[in-house]
This record gives structure tokens, sequence and C-alpha cells, in this order.
């Protein structure tokens, strides 16, 4: 029951304030049309005046993945947690269906995997 009375007390008053056109007349807040530095204004930042398509942030562009099926010992060694024994442990057990194989096969841990799986693709033949 009091929320019925608080809905329609809300409904009122919000109706009575359009009909007198309080929301419509109230003050707002903008600009001053005219410049304080006395004469010419400064144009508008290049953000203002850009579409919305242009604000939105490009993708960054993909670095070159490593094929952990084809990959000489020294591109996989480039990859920040691998060393010698990981890229010949790695070599070792190719092929590859799936770059999660390191993991699956237990040729690196899952840790090292979490770093690199953005850097490494397994492409078939």
């Amino acid at each position: 029951m009091r929320y019925l009375k608080l809905a329609s007390l809300t409904a009122a008053t919000l109706a009575a304030t359009l009909s007198l056109g309080l929301l419509a007349s109230s003050p707002s807040f903008s600009q001053a049309t005219q410049p304080a530095t006395g004469g010419k204004m400064a144009p508008p930042p290049a953000a203002a005046t850009a579409p919305k398509a242009d604000l939105k942030m490009a993708p960054a562009p993909k670095a070159e993945l490593i094929d952990i099926n084809s990959a000489s010992a020294d591109q996989l060694k480039s990859i920040k947690g691998i060393g010698d024994a990981y890229s010949a442990a790695i070599i070792k057990g190719r092929p590859y269906k799936g770059k999660d194989d390191l993991v699956n096969k237990k040729i690196v841990p899952e840790k090292t995997y979490a770093e690199i799986k953005d850097k490494i693709i397994a492409k078939q033949k």
C-alpha cells in the first residue's frame, strides 16, 4: 500500500512539474556565448569535432605468430619463456594437432603455456 502511495505521489509531482514547464525552463549550465579573452575563440579540440567512429580504438596489430610445427630452434627460443630445453622438446614432440598439445603431451608446464599461447600457432599440413 505504501508503494502505491509513493508511486502515485511521484507521478503527480512529475506531472505538475511538466505542466508548469519547470523542467523545460530550468537553468542550464552551458558555455558563455562571448569569449572571455576578448575577441577570438580557440578552435574546438580535435576529439570534439571527430566523428564517433574515429573515437573507437583500433585493434592492436597482431605480432607474427610462430608455428610450433615448423619453427626452428632459434625461432622458438625468441619466445619469452622458451629456452634451449623447451625448444628442443617442442621440436622432438612434433607434429602437433593444436597448440594446446604442448601441455597435453607435457612438453611445457601450464604456466609457461599461459605466457606463450598468444604467440604461437600449430599449422596443419
